[in-house]
């Protein structure tokens, strides 16, 4: 039988798998965030993508993206006031980092992208649907690797 309880001060659940057994510590960790270098940060980084780059449409979502000269590519995110009370439009940007951060390390190098939220329904998608749409708009900016956008790959 197993019972799970809480250890004083951790706060993080014990399994007990059998009387006279060592609990397993089941600790849960934040996932890490998308790293600083990998965004953009300032409005003037914004604007030149706006500029200088192409749109790509995905429905609820739209992709700017312009080459840049570095080795990484970087994102930003802006869902405009219009689509509901900040404490949505939070929701929406963390969502939707969250799905680009995911696919990240599928993403060819030397891109600077902006997503941009154009639908409050971005904060209730079921994830998996959100993750699709992103996908969706870059492969249609041809900015994943060719062995993603062709098909997804098993796991």
């Amino acid at each position: 039988m197993s019972a799970v309880r809480s250890v004083a001060g951790i706060g993080s659940p014990v399994d007990l798998w059998a009387p006279g057994m060592n609990p397993t510590l089941q600790i849960l960790r934040p996932q890490p965030a998308m790293k600083r270098a990998y965004r953009l940060r300032t409005p003037e980084q914004y604007q030149r993508v706006r500029r200088d780059g192409r749109t790509w449409d995905a429905g609820m979502l739209m992709l700017n993206a312009a080459p840049n000269r570095r080795r990484v590519s970087r994102c930003g995110f802006i869902v405009a006031r219009r689509l509901g009370s900040a404490v949505v439009r939070n929701r929406i940007r963390r969502r939707v980092r969250e799905a680009v951060r995911l696919l990240y390390p599928q993403i060819a190098p030397g891109w600077d992208m902006v997503f941009i939220a154009r639908s409050p329904a971005l904060a209730e998608i079921a994830f998996p649907q959100l993750q699709a749409l992103v996908q969706q708009a870059l492969q249609r900016a041809g900015v994943l690797h060719a062995s993603v956008s062709g098909s997804s790959e098993p796991e």
